[in-house]
């Protein structure tokens, strides 16, 4: 009678160690998707604006002011740059994916923020777009970037990607040989 009880528990807390360990599963799977997501957004933005690379200066948000905070209407806008910040803006909140009947927004990350910025104005122009979301367990708080850093619960579970965009000289004064902005 003792061996089988001795068998019993020793199956419970195996059984109690698979469950917790598929717990963790779903945590990693659940990050790993949001992960995929942020690619997919962040890819879609560098390539609106290495399609647009003459008007790229168009593309930056301005500080503290991250996109994917609302859903917007982009019906209206004429510019190429604005009405592509607008998409974006949307598919970070999540107006792509909704639930049957469209009446709920699913989609996108968690607190889903997106933020373009010009750190270098001169020749050769750089672009940092960013992602920055809200992950579900504390890790260590991305340095790369402060985007998304005023939606975050705790920085610790702030995720974030970046992508550099070098835009080169894309005109040369005849005169000078020198570089000049378009």
């Amino acid at each position: 009678m003792l061996e089988v009880l001795v068998a019993i528990f020793v199956l419970t807390v195996g059984l109690l160690g698979t469950a917790g360990i598929q717990s963790q599963m779903q945590l990693a799977e659940v990050e790993a998707y949001q992960r995929a997501q942020a690619i997919v957004l962040l890819q879609d933005m560098v390539d609106r604006v290495n399609a647009n690379r003459k008007k790229a200066d168009g593309y930056v948000t301005a500080v503290g002011a991250p996109l994917g905070t609302a859903d917007m209407d982009c019906s209206a806008l004429v510019d190429v740059a604005e009405k592509d910040k607008c998409e974006w803006n949307n598919a970070l909140f999540g107006a792509s994916e909704t639930k049957a009947g469209g009446a709920q927004q699913l989609g996108a990350m968690n607190g889903a923020r997106g933020c373009i910025t010009n750190p270098v104005a001169v020749m050769p122009r750089e672009i940092v777009v960013a992602v920055a979301w809200q992950g579900l367990r504390p890790t260590v708080a991305p340095g790369a970037t402060t985007c998304g850093q005023a939606a975050a619960v705790d920085d610790r579970t702030r995720r974030a990607m970046i992508a550099r965009i070098t835009i080169g000289c894309l005109q040369n004064d005849p005169a000078t040989g020198l570089c000049v902005t378009p």
